[in-house]
Formats: C-alpha cells, sequence, structure tokens
C-alpha cells in the first residue's frame, strides 16, 4: 500500500490520536503548558542567561563548591573513630567488609590501619574536627557536617562525575550549570559560572567535571586561569581597538540573529549570548584577578604570604599554597560580583601511600584559607546568602591499602559506603553533626545521604525544585537527580 492510501483509509481515531498529524502533538502541548510543565514561547526565545524567578523562596543566592579530588580520609578529618587504633593490624570481620569493592587494596590480608589524629570538641556546638584543622575548628558552630555520605562509584572518574554531575557518565551537566540554567545570571559582566583549579596532577574527568552537558552552552563553567591572561581567548588581538571589537561583535551578532531567525537553533542565541559576555568580560576578568586592593590584613588572613613546608613527594603538586590562597580570595571576590556558582578545585587527595605527611600538608594548604573564608563572608554580610561546601567524590578505607608492591602499608584505599562532608552559610544550620557512621567508618548507619539527597538539598537552598528541574533531552526530561528516589534533607537547612 502506498503511503497515500495508507493515510486515507486510516481511522478517524488514528488520525485524532497519531502525533504525526499535529493535532494530538497540539493537545499534549497544550495540557502540559496548563500543568506549567512546558516553558512558554517567550521562555525559549529569552536570552539563555537571563534571570529567572526561583520556584519558591530561596535561602542560598550564590555557592562557593570547593571539590577536594581524591577522597580526603574521613577518618583523619572529620570523623573520629578510636575502634582504628584497637583493632590496628587485625583484619575486619566478614560482617563488616562483606562483599565491597576496591580499586586496589587485597581484601583477603588487609588489616586495620590506626591514625595519629587527635579529636577535641571544639566551638559552643562541641563538634569534633581533626587537628590538622587547626583554623576550620574556629568556624564549626557554622558548619553542618554530614558523616553520612555514599555513593555507589568507587573509582575516581565516575565517583568525580556523580558528585558534580549528578551521573557517572559523561556529558552530563555539571550542579554549577543546572543552577545557572535554573536561575540564570545575576551579573552583566561575569558569567554565572566560574572555575579555578589548582595545578597537580589533574583531574580524570577535565572539564567535563563543570560541563554544561546537553544543557545550553552558557550554562557551562568558565575556567578562570592563573597569570595575566586569566580567561582564554578574552583579548583583542594585537591591533584591534575595542571600538572596532565591538563593531566586529555587532556584525556577528546580527548575522546570527538572521540565522538563528531562519534555523530557530538555540544554540545559534547561546552562541551569540557568549560573544556579548566576553565582551563585557575583557574589563571585568583582569579587575577580578587584580588584589592590589585587597587590606595587607585581608591578604594575610587569607594566607598569600605563607611559606610552604617542605615536602618530598605529594599528589597535589608542589606550590599551592598561594594559589589556593588566591584561589579562596577571589571566590568571595566573585560572589561580590554576582557570579552565581564558584568552583575550587584542588587535585590530589587520593592517598594510597604516605596518607600522614601528604594529608597534613595539604591540610596545610586550605585550612587557613577556607577558615579565612567562611570569617570574610561572615563579616561582609554575604554567609547568610552565600552556600559554602566542602566535598569529594569518596571516603578512604579503614583498612590499611596492601597493594601488591607495597613495601609497607601507609595509606587507605577509595571507600564509596561512608565518607563526610561539610556545608555552610546558605540557608544551613550551623554546629551540628547530621547522620553517622560505625565504628571503622564503613557503613552509614545513621541518616544516610545520598548523593542524590545532597544535590536535591542544594537546588532545594536555592528555591529549585529538583523533580521540577527538568531539561528536555533525547525524547526524556532529565534531573540532576535522575529519576532514582532523591529527598531534600530538611534538618540541615536552618
Amino acid at each position: 500500500m502506498s503511503p497515500l492510501e495508507e493515510q486515507l483509509t486510516r481511522s478517524r481515531r488514528d488520525f485524532l490520536a497519531t502525533s504525526a498529524c499535529g493535532l494530538g502533538t497540539l493537545a499534549l502541548a497544550s495540557l502540559l503548558k496548563q500543568d506549567g510543565l512546558l516553558a512558554s514561547e517567550a521562555d525559549l526565545n529569552a536570552h539563555p542567561l537571563s534571570q529567572r524567578l526561583a520556584h519558591f523562596a530561596p535561602r542560598a543566592q550564590r555557592c562557593i563548591f570547593i571539590f577536594l579530588e581524591g577522597g580526603p580520609s574521613q577518618m583523619d578529618l572529620f570523623d573520629p573513630k578510636p575502634m582504628l587504633n584497637r583493632y590496628e593490624g587485625k583484619p575486619l570481620p566478614d560482617s563488616i567488609v562483606g562483599n565491597a569493592k576496591f580499586a586496589f587494596l587485597q581484601k583477603d590480608s588487609a588489616t586495620v590501619l590506626g591514625t595519629k589524629r587527635v579529636f577535641q570538641p571544639h566551638g559552643q556546638c562541641g563538634m569534633e574536627i581533626s587537628d590538622l584543622l587547626p583554623h576550620l575548628a574556629t568556624c564549626v558552630d557554622d558548619i553542618a557536617l554530614v558523616r553520612s555520605m555514599h555513593t555507589d562509584q568507587f573509582n575516581h572518574l565516575p565517583g568525580q562525575l556523580m558528585l558534580n554531575c549528578g551521573s557517572a557518565l559523561l556529558g552530563r551537566p555539571s550542579l554549577g550549570s543546572w543552577v545557572s540554567y535554573g536561575l540564570g545570571n545575576a551579573s552583566q559582566e561575569l558569567p554565572a559560572y566560574m572555575v579555578m583549579v589548582s595545578k597537580g596532577r589533574g583531574l580524570p574527568g577535565g572539564s567535563s567535571t563543570w560541563s554544561s552537558g546537553y544543557l545550553p552552552s552558557p550554562h557551562g563553567g568558565v575556567l578562570l586561569r592563573n597569570g595575566s591572561a586569566p580567561v582564554l581567548n578574552l583579548d583583542n588581538p594585537p591591533g584591534i581597538s575595542n571600538a572596532q571589537q565591538r563593531a566586529s561583535l555587532r556584525a556577528l551578532g546580527d548575522l546570527n540573529r538572521l540565522a538563528h531567525a531562519h534555523i530557530g537553533d538555540p544554540e545559534i542565541a547561546a552562541r551569540i549570548s557568549n560573544y556579548e559576555l566576553a565582551f563585557r568580560m575583557q574589563s571585568a576578568a583582569p579587575a577580578l584577578v587584580d588584589l592590589s586592593g585587597e587590606s595587607p590584613s585581608t591578604l594575610k588572613a587569607y594566607g598569600l604570604d605563607r611559606l610552604e613546608p617542605p615536602i618530598s613527594s605529594n599528589l597535589g603538586g608542589i606550590g599551592n599554597f598561594p594559589v589556593f590562597a588566591r584561589h579562596c580570595l577571589q571566590a568571595r571576590r566573585m560572589v561580590e560580583r554576582g557570579v552565581r556558582f564558584v568552583n575550587i578545585i584542588h587535585a590530589s587527595w587520593d592517598h594510597h601511600s604516605s596518607l600522614d605527611p601528604q594529608l597534613a600538608h595539604n591540610c596545610q594548604m586550605v585550612d587557613q584559607p577556607i577558615a579565612a573564608l567562611l570569617k570574610d563572608l561572615k563579616q561582609r554580610g554575604l554567609l547568610d546568602s552565600t552556600l559554602v561546601v566542602w566535598g569529594s567524590e569518596f571516603g578512604r578505607t579503614a583498612l590499611g591499602e596492601n597493594r601488591k608492591g607495597f613495601k609497607k602499608i601507609t595509606g587507605r584505599d577509595h571507600h564509596p559506603y561512608a565518607f563526610s562532608l561539610w556545608m555552610a552559610g546558605g540557608g544551613i544550620k550551623g554546629g551540628q553533626v547530621y547522620g553517622a557512621s560505625d565504628d571503622f567508618a564503613w557503613h552509614a548507619t545513621h541518616n544516610p545521604v545520598s548523593m542524590h539527597d545532597f544535590h536535591a538539598t542544594i537546588l532545594h537552598l536555592f528555591g529549585l525544585d529538583h523533580q521540577r528541574l527538568s531539561y528536555r533531552f533525547q525524547g526524556l526530561e532529565q534531573r540532576l537527580t535522575g529519576v532514582q528516589p532523591a529527598r531534600v534533607v530538611h534538618p540541615l537547612l536552618a
């Protein structure tokens, strides 16, 4: 039968029901629009970074997410476990270890590795923090410490994608991109989402950690580099004045708008937005990294003048003390200027060996600047509306890593089943410990928090319902929290 005959012989029900005839699509679109599930035509044609209303009143206006890549050891920093030293050198019962997977550890012969760390209560809340974090210990009354995080990923790349993008698959939008997509840009001169990375061994996923994925490209993180050219390809070529650049961009914008009117591809609108923002950033970005206007006391508080202690080998690289301190101060300057989401990334905390000296070195690097950031935001009246997060993709094992070829056990393997992170400001109820792990920090035993719970809570703080914040891609309404159960952890909220 020919296609024409096939259409002529169709029943009335087939004709009305099929989306190919258009009527089914129009009816569905009408219903979706009534329910608020379909963007209006105005929304579809709006500037990609236009500010949007939250689903409900937000508690946080901006976020500084400190991502310490590699998996800091929770039992050496945030989750004291006296049983580690009592059981040092002994195996854990099979009832605890179960069918756990490890990256390198040899389960059958592994034994418990004790800790040299000393934990004492601090602040009015009495939160116990490791002696490696004396500066952060002075901020515990503003911190909500979660000791019951867990994930289903035990290797770095999928774990980091899960933490930052809500999925272990490449190509998904990052948390910062979702916040930018949901709320738009509050700044006219800077991107909604900016990223700073300390040098080191690098990130397995690279820019996938801050990618916009399938969201429009203006929602991706913009990498701020160290040095005189903070953003690549931002400066005018030699001999090109700002007036010439502006005229070129105006002509390019006109051509792109003609193409957009003809083709309707939303990426053309995104391209126009990127060009216009890049032009405005030409003056704003260099001013952002110029710290000459900061007081000597501020520079000293963040530790920009610190001397780095010598260490023979460190995964995170040598020379990051001033870099990380500068990133923390620049993060404060970014949120002051309207940047909605800032990533501070430092690699690496992947201590399979030499745990004690390398963890101490890294903590000394980040402890003072992060505490200074919290106090600076608070003093400026910004902490209540700025969410600050310390997190990583997983934690470390109570068992010492007995990897084949290691002559001595001095580190810990990856551990996804129970680890710690903390949040402060931005609607968080500080001075509390939420959740708990067992005596060996092996399992989350009380109030477990999944990665999707964590993401749902952060979106909630921004006034965004994680079930309503979606983007249609490949025929599905995609969400940061996916389709698995996720909940907002309300006890963490002020």
